[in-house]
């Protein structure tokens, strides 16, 4: 089956016609890297991309990295084939199919369906592909509620900025920026919001899309932040610049991390016989109780995830 769960803070986008960056990928330190047959493919360099990324996919030294390959979206003539050719010829080591322009869940459906057909003639096991679901106009924003639901195998809703923006007719050319004149907020408040909603209440990852201005690692932070903030899983990155930033802004804080674990470890002692069946208790000059070990399960999941050791391990008090 599919796994919603994996490490995705970084996701790094590499044009499936570049051998060059492809195996430059394998050596970043990317949670996630999937291989553009979209926009970052001209037309007459797909079907070359498509051999290519097989090809990539089956001699490559992947790692622990998440596999995904993002197809053209069901409005174009080349979906069918990207979806065929690249999973028939390496889907027993590809994880994810990444789907643009998620409009409807008949367009999730109709994914889901060719993977299945393509997973029972070649042997692979039925359902283990996930599916990502870019949510880029402001219909698919309408209908994310029923795309997150469509398929077992949707793992993540990604928010695509830049065809959103064209969408709604945002009056900016940055990507991911305030767009000029709106000084009342976060005009992506709203769509953040949805999007995360929609993902949470399913069980799926939520994951922002890319920050534009790759030299401006600063920006990206800034940005970045924007999203981990409200509970975001990751995000796109475009430039090896933008890796190490994304870890860290998606990763907890060091002092969060331990903080989290000691009150997961003090709430078991203290549940339990040997700490007094207790519900409700103090660790240090801070009240825990059931909603506190919920919260901290959320950090430490999120540290865990991304490696990280404790440097700070509580202990029950002597006696």
């Amino acid at each position: 089956m599919v796994d919603q769960q994996r490490p995705r803070r970084s996701c790094l986008a590499v044009p499936g016609s570049s051998q060059k960056m492809i195996d430059k990928a394998r050596t970043l330190p990317a949670d996630q890297v999937f291989l553009d047959l979209e926009d970052a493919c001209a037309p007459l360099a797909k079907p070359g991309a498509r051999k290519t990324i097989v090809a990539s996919l089956n001699e490559g030294d992947w790692g622990s990295r998440a596999r995904v390959v993002r197809v053209n979206d069901w409005t174009t003539e080349w979906t069918y084939r990207d979806v065929t050719e690249v999973v028939e010829g390496a889907g027993a080591n590809l994880d994810c199919i990444m789907l643009p322009k998620v409009q409807t869940a008949q367009q999730v459906h109709a994914l889901d369906l060719l993977l299945t057909q393509i997973e029972k003639t070649m042997g692979y096991e039925v359902g283990r592909i996930g599916i990502e679901a870019q949510i880029e106009n402001a219909l698919g924003l309408i209908n994310v509620n029923e795309i997150a639901t469509a398929s077992p195998r949707v793992e993540t809703i990604i928010f695509g900025p830049a065809d959103f923006m064209a969408s709604i007719n945002m009056k900016s050319l940055v990507v991911g920026e305030q767009p000029p004149g709106y000084d009342v907020g976060d005009a992506y408040h709203y769509i953040l919001m949805q999007i995360l909603m929609a993902a949470r209440a399913h069980d799926k990852q939520a994951i922002d899309g890319p920050y534009l201005q790759i030299r401006d690692v600063e920006g990206f932070k800034r940005v970045a932040g924007r999203s981990a903030a409200l509970g975001f899983d990751g995000k796109w990155v475009l430039h090896p610049g933008q890796i190490d930033a994304a870890n860290e802004v998606f990763s907890p804080k060091q002092e969060d991390y331990d903080h989290a674990e000691n009150i997961l470890d003090a709430y078991d002692h203290y549940t339990s016989e040997a700490g007094g069946k207790r519900g409700a208790v103090m660790l240090g000059d801070e009240m825990i109780d059931e909603a506190s070990r919920k919260m901290a399960l959320v950090i430490s999941s999120k540290g865990r995830a991304a490696g990280m050791s404790r440097t700070d391990v509580w202990a029950p008090p002597a006696g």
